[in-house]
């Protein structure tokens, strides 16, 4: 996925990627799951370009596994809302 310097855009593209993954048949719980992957690989390889960027890296970095967890979980949710 393009990282973008716009937030709306970037929840844009992630709300594409949801859609495709849940029509090839991953379950929310999956999605949660390699959003959590994905928000601990940006956390240590990339540089946020914007503030709303910036807060979720911090809330990122001062999270243990299970917040990190909702953390993923939310941003699949958010991306949902915005394909509806």
């Amino acid at each position: 996925m393009p990282f973008t310097e716009s937030f709306q855009q970037f929840l844009q593209e992630l709300s594409s990627k949801v859609e495709v993954a849940q029509h090839a048949g991953m379950s929310r719980q999956d999605l949660a799951a390699g959003a959590t992957h994905i928000g601990e690989w940006l956390s240590q390889h990339y540089d946020p370009q914007n503030h709303e960027q910036r807060l979720l890296k911090e809330m990122w970095e001062v999270s243990d596994d299970r917040e990190k967890e909702a953390i993923g979980s939310i941003m699949v949710k958010l991306a949902e809302r915005r394909a509806r």
